[in-house]
């Protein structure tokens, strides 16, 4: 309903976290740690960091069917959407920044291929108690 009602008024959709704060970069696994005091500690409790990995895992099988590391779908997904007029990824190296121009230079995703990924959506309820 968001999107959509940007487009009707013209207003530009930035969107952000692009790789859920590291779950799409395929890098996670169930022994990923962060820094104390990192607020990744609670969004990734650990049984939140398994119900993430669990529904990431066919989705990087479905990036490596189409050729496509995980990041590079991720981003292709998010600016496919007509809404979108930028998204804002993390990027920590310089081969990160050229990945990243480079994928955002990409043809969109087909219609099919987008699809395809919308079988993957979930709505995430974080387990933020301490």
């Amino acid at each position: 309903m968001l999107f959509p009602a940007c487009q009707r008024r013209g207003v530009a959709v930035i969107a952000r976290v692009p790789f859920d704060e590291g779950s799409l970069t395929g890098t996670l696994t169930e022994s990923s740690t962060w820094p104390e005091g990192d607020w990744r500690n609670i969004y990734f409790r650990p049984a939140n960091l398994a119900e993430t990995l669990t529904r990431v895992a066919p989705l990087a099988d479905d990036a490596a069917a189409m050729q496509m590391s995980l990041p590079e779908l991720a981003l292709r997904f998010i600016l496919s959407h007509p809404a979108v007029t930028t998204t804002i990824p993390g990027m920590r190296r310089r081969a990160h920044v050229e990945v990243n121009l480079r994928t955002s230079d990409a043809p969109p995703l087909t219609a099919a291929t987008l699809q395809r990924l919308r079988a993957h959506r979930w709505d995430r309820v974080p387990d933020d108690r301490p």
